[in-house]
């Protein structure tokens, strides 16, 4: 099987949960895209001010958040089991709708491929993958697609949709169809920077079951219910005065 990843811990964390329940597991991790083109894309959309307002959560907020959680974080991934050492990575590519990345996938004919904090990937490269494609995402979906959905459901006031979804990949964001679901909840330790560990922590014995089921011979059914019937928005970064205002009149961290 094969995982195409972003760079981060997070992807050792996935990379060597499956690796230890999974033969063979070959992993390409794509380059950072740029954050400067990011916000050039961005601001187009949503002007300049959110723009600026959402890098400076990203450069600011969250590396200090994330100093001040280690504790926290380290807990979290005791607590589940999880193996933060670096993996291995094999492959290595500029972006993950290169070329390069294609052409791997031609070659190696995996029988599933997951996904962890990439780009959006392009539909050319889809196309060119003939087996099932899983994502584990942090946020219920369809109603907290995109970035931080545990914390933007906190925000909402709807702290019974903190949680995970394992989906299959389409050429949207956050779109394809869901296959499993895993709810949790947050402690007064825990921020907008530990979320993401416990999203992992609820989301990846959901991903090594679907995964378990593709190598199995089995077809991923996505679930039919009420849940896909609800409001579906696409959630960013909040911008750092944002973040603030919420943690100082909501208690929303």
């Amino acid at each position: 099987m094969l995982l195409l990843a972003g760079p981060g811990d997070t992807t050792d964390i996935v990379a060597n949960y499956l690796a230890a329940r999974v033969p063979d597991l070959q992993v390409v991790v794509e380059h950072s895209p740029s954050r400067l083109q990011l916000a050039r894309r961005r601001a187009k959309r949503h002007g300049w001010p959110a723009v600026i307002g959402q890098v400076l959560f990203v450069v600011v907020a969250l590396p200090l958040l994330r100093r001040r959680g280690r504790h926290r974080i380290a807990a979290i991934v005791s607590g589940a089991g999880l193996d933060t050492s670096p993996y291995p990575v094999r492959f290595r590519v500029d972006s993950i709708n290169g070329p390069a990345t294609v052409e791997l996938l031609e070659a190696t004919h995996p029988d599933v491929v997951v996904v962890n904090g990439t780009r959006i990937i392009a539909a050319s490269v889809l196309d060119s993958i003939g087996c099932p494609i899983i994502n584990t995402h942090a946020g219920i979906t369809p109603a907290y697609r995109g970035v931080h959905g545990g914390y933007w459901a906190l925000a909402d006031g709807h702290a019974d949709q903190v949680g995970t979804t394992v989906h299959l990949v389409d050429p949207g964001i956050d779109t394809g169809g869901v296959l499993a679901r895993a709810t949790f909840g947050v402690t007064d330790e825990d921020t907008i920077a530990t979320y993401p560990y416990l999203h992992l922590a609820a989301g990846l014995p959901l991903l090594a079951d679907q995964v378990d089921l593709v190598l199995a011979g089995q077809k991923p059914t996505p679930l039919v219910d009420e849940v896909a019937d609800g409001e579906s928005r696409l959630r960013l970064h909040p911008t750092l005065w944002e973040y603030g205002r919420r943690r100082m009149t909501e208690g929303v961290r």
